[in-house]
């Protein structure tokens, strides 16, 4: 099987995607470093998180880097009931890709998608890269056109978490 920023390079050209993958050369672990790598603002750094509801459902939440997804709006926003982050092992298994490096599209199953309003705000974005090591240059827009994202109020502004985890 391809790598993981192999097969989101595929992805990206079967699709045509207007989107670049980057390879750093540094560590874009937490939103403050990989906002340093790339040389861009920490708002610009978006994370891609599975959530699993108490019935098995999935849904992929992706927001900024620097936020807290609010359960309760998720719950509203899609119905799913009492929404946990998925364990690593199912992130895998539904997107294809490790947390930390989950891309916001190219997934191995369809996803119900959920980005955060906030994430639009930008003109592009950063996330993952299907590697801990590689980050995605992608338009928000994009990111719902691929997805059929539903677009809603889902994050909050963290409090007390200046590094934050850069992408999920």
């Amino acid at each position: 099987m391809a790598s993981g920023p192999d097969r989101l390079a595929a992805y990206l050209r079967q699709h045509g995607v207007d989107a670049e993958i980057l390879y750093p050369g540094k560590s874009t672990a937490t939103v403050a470093e990989a906002a340093a790598a790339l040389g861009v603002h920490p708002r610009q750094i978006i994370k891609s998180l599975l959530f699993q509801g108490k019935d098995g459902t999935a849904v992929l939440v992706i927001a900024r880097g620097e936020t807290r997804v609010d359960r309760r709006k998720l719950t509203e926003t899609t119905g799913l009931r009492q929404p946990q982050l998925a364990p690593p092992q199912l992130v895998l298994d539904f997107t294809g890709y490790p947390p930390g490096a989950t891309p916001p599209i190219g997934h191995l199953t369809p996803l119900k998608v959920v980005v955060d309003r906030a994430v639009l705000g930008e003109p592009v974005v950063y996330g993952g890269g299907g590697a801990s090591d590689v980050m995605l240059r992608i338009s928000p827009q994009e990111i719902v056109r691929l997805t059929g994202a539903t677009v809603a109020d889902i994050a909050s502004e963290a409090v007390n978490d200046p590094g934050g985890h850069a992408r999920g």
